[in-house]
């Protein structure tokens, strides 16, 4: 658990100092640090989509032990290197490098699912996804706070938690795949691109997949443009960027853990996607436009709300697939969401740099907002146009 909060905090704890620390490195402009962040944050995220099989199918040859182990030590000296960094390929590498070393959470969920009876499995993986949301609200608390210290101080603390969780492991974690347990590593079983072809054979889903495909690229505006976002239009310290994105985490962690339950209770599972859609227009346009950045943060509450789109929407797909398509369903959204995230990022901080440079003819901060309200509104109106036949659940 403390290896997955640690692979959370590296992806938020280094947004709220991004904006300045890539203007410091590359001497551009705000509009083109973003450029950069989208990059830096597209690596990341493909690094994390086509190592997450391969590090899984390494703890089955050698072990959950020294994968989960020897990944931490390498997380530990990348961000040694990314503190030090004084040159933008230096941060992209050390990007690409943090990327492949947080694609654990495979192997996570492998020691998880090894020391666990299998009727308690499901609630043992609900605790690898308490760690990854302690993670995500402590990273950009963390990385805004130490801000105040230089820009590279979040990375020399995120060091120090890699190097003190592989000295704990190394104390405390034992191996759970014995030597008659072990099988050979493939390259076939490794391919991230294998559950895609699934997408193809679940025709009872694929229009709710696409909907689930444009609520995470619309919903990464957060993490991808946030930071730059209220800079340019508040000019926000890092601590406040930070401060906000863990609010933000923190509501989203109270949506998802509890408020989602009695919503659908009373508006089932389609209304669920419908109402989360349509506050997910409603706050992505207030945003672009309000002046106030107290405003914006109240209604924090509001867009954190749409958090209770994703369960909803597997809650409709799981209706509409046989009891022995589950797991096919299951594997095919992962690779859907994560190339959701492999391409927002690029998406949202090209439409902020395009409307912030200079000499634009129409500067506006919030165009990602607007970007991301128009993507909700489309999937909005998929959910809205599929057929009542389609809907009906599998008998």
């Amino acid at each position: 658990m403390l290896t997955v909060m640690i692979d959370a905090m590296g992806i938020g704890l280094i947004v709220p100092v991004m904006p300045a620390l890539l203007q410091e490195v590359g001497g551009g402009s705000l509009a083109d640090a973003a450029i950069w962040g989208g990059v830096m944050a597209t690596s990341f995220a493909v690094m994390q989509f086509l190592f997450g099989p391969v590090m899984g199918g390494l703890s089955d040859r050698f072990g959950r032990r020294p994968v989960l182990l020897i990944s931490l030590v390498v997380m530990a000296v990348d961000y040694v290197v990314m503190a030090v960094a004084g040159a933008l390929w230096l941060l992209l590498l050390g990007r690409i490098v943090a990327g492949i070393t947080a694609a654990t959470q495979s192997t996570a969920a492998a020691y998880m699912a090894d020391i666990s009876a299998p009727e308690h499995r499901a609630a043992n993986f609900g605790l690898i996804g308490a760690g990854f949301g302690v993670g995500f609200v402590l990273g950009p608390l963390a990385g805004g706070l130490l801000a105040e210290y230089g820009t590279r101080a979040p990375f020399w603390a995120a060091a120090c938690l890699a190097t003190a969780n592989a000295a704990f492991g190394w104390i405390v974690l034992r191996e759970t795949v014995t030597v008659g347990r072990r099988r050979a590593f493939s390259w076939r079983r490794a391919n991230p691109l294998g559950a895609l072809r699934a997408l193809g054979k679940l025709s009872g889903v694929t229009t709710l997949l696409v909907v689930y495909f444009l609520y995470h690229v619309a919903f990464a505006v957060y993490p991808s443009a946030w930071s730059y976002f209220t800079v340019a239009r508040f000019d926000w310290s890092p601590a406040t960027i930070g401060l906000s994105l863990g609010l933000f985490g923190a509501t989203m962690a109270v949506v998802q853990g509890g408020l989602i339950r009695p919503v659908l209770r009373v508006w089932g599972e389609r209304g669920t996607v419908i109402g989360g859609h349509i506050v997910n227009v409603v706050s992505f346009s207030l945003i672009a436009v309000i002046a106030s950045g107290t405003f914006v943060l109240i209604l924090t509450p509001l867009a954190a709300f749409a958090g209770v789109v994703p369960p909803a929407l597997q809650g409709m797909m799981s209706r509409r697939v046989a009891a022995d398509a589950q797991g096919e369903l299951q594997g095919a959204l992962t690779p859907a969401s994560a190339l959701a995230m492999m391409g927002a990022p690029l998406a949202m901080t090209w439409t902020f740099a395009a409307f912030t440079r200079e000499g634009t003819v129409l500067y506006l901060p919030g165009a990602p907002f607007l970007l991301a309200a128009a993507l909700s509104t489309g999937g909005l109106a998929v959910v809205l146009a599929t057929s009542r036949s389609a809907r009906k659940p599998l008998q």
